[in-house]
């Protein structure tokens, strides 16, 4: 099992490790800063924070084992041309700049040094050489459905997630903010908008199964069976069994299909986690009830968890990299934007809090 957490928050990287049977703090770094983003690479131990400086920009850091941080390079944008109308479907502008860290991918194992990042507003880059040096993914970038895509949470579009196929690491699904899901075969040479079934309960009617606008909030991939891909969509959960391709709708999950995080088991494509929450304008809990709700048989049936959760007065949301799960699929953990972080050790059955008091937690990863 994994016995260390990251978490990335509002006020810095917060390390956890596994001491006497409890969780404890075990380390601070940037402190005070806004950590976007966090990679912990299983290839070599490297560890690389995204730093969002507001007025002052992003900033992306690297540590290699337990050595000092030293600052990578940071996706950059080409300079847009002056002749160049780039705008969203709404008309709003689009910079040619990054704005935000949103996802951080290592490539696959037969890709030493491979890494993916996603950012708002929605380009796409992969460096070659641990994050020395960044490329925009041009052939995504240049498609013109991307400017089809719209702010959902965010005023611009982003891209959140990042699954790298471990079979073939050429098999790449990204998931996109009001921008659908997108795959590619080929290592990101090319890419399709892969969405038949998705639907955007948003939108009028005649446009409600448009792949390109539908609004993931987070995609996951069974790293047993690839091919089972999980989405926890702005309006319902949806689950893939084809790679991305087509897309079944799962709508009755309790109490809530509206939410931000999923996680997947690592060994069994039909054990998916979800933390529900009330749409919309509201985002809190329902009832004021933190539950995570677990499925074990592919969608059919759920069931609601609360063990060790606050049951009354609790307003935590829990942002979409803010759940995450360990290696074996036993271990758990996901934190709050009030800044609660709870852990399972038996797959949901029982929580317990493991820190309290923390900055607003927006991302959390074993390692």
């Amino acid at each position: 099992m994994s016995d260390r957490i990251y978490v990335a928050t509002r006020k810095g990287l917060f390390t956890l490790t596994r001491q006497d049977g409890a969780w404890k703090i075990a380390g601070t770094d940037f402190l005070a800063d806004n950590v976007s983003m966090m990679l912990a690479d299983p290839r070599d131990g490297s560890l690389y924070a995204a730093l969002d400086h507001g007025h002052f920009g992003v900033k992306l850091h690297r540590r290699s084992g337990d050595g000092a941080w030293e600052e990578c390079a940071t996706p950059t944008y080409p300079e847009k041309p002056e002749d160049e109308d780039d705008k969203d479907m709404w008309g709003k502008p689009i910079p040619w700049s990054t704005v935000r860290v949103w996802a951080l991918e290592a490539g696959g194992t037969d890709q030493p040094g491979v890494l993916w990042c996603g950012t708002i507003p929605g380009g796409l880059f992969r460096s070659t050489d641990h994050g020395a040096n960044w490329q925009l993914v041009r052939s995504l970038w240049d498609d013109p459905k991307r400017k089809k895509w719209f702010g959902g949470g965010a005023d611009l579009p982003g891209i959140h997630s990042i699954c790298i196929d471990p079979r073939d690491s050429k098999r790449v699904q990204i998931g996109v903010s009001c921008g659908g899901v997108w795959s590619s075969l080929d290592g990101g040479d090319s890419w399709d908008c892969s969405g038949e079934g998705m639907r955007a309960a948003y939108m009028p009617p005649d446009q409600q199964f448009d792949p390109n606008i539908q609004d993931p909030h987070r995609l996951v991939q069974c790293r047993e069976k690839p091919e089972r891909l999980w989405v926890q969509h702005h309006n319902g959960i949806f689950r893939s069994d084809d790679g991305g391709a087509r897309w079944e709708e799962i709508t009755e999950a309790g109490p809530s299909v509206f939410g931000f995080a999923v996680a997947v088991h690592p060994n069994d494509p039909d054990k998916a986690w979800f933390v529900p929450a009330i749409k919309d304008e509201k985002r809190i809990p329902v009832s004021g009830e933190i539950v995570v709700t677990r499925t074990r048989d592919g969608g059919r049936s759920f069931e609601t968890l609360r063990n060790g959760l606050p049951q009354e007065h609790a307003y935590d949301l829990v942002y979409r990299h803010a759940l995450d799960i360990d290696t074996t699929g036993n271990r758990l953990s996901f934190g709050s934007t009030t800044g609660n972080l709870w852990v399972t050790e038996d797959q949901g059955d029982t929580w317990h809090c493991a820190a309290q008091h923390l900055p607003p937690i927006y991302g959390v990863r074993f390692a």
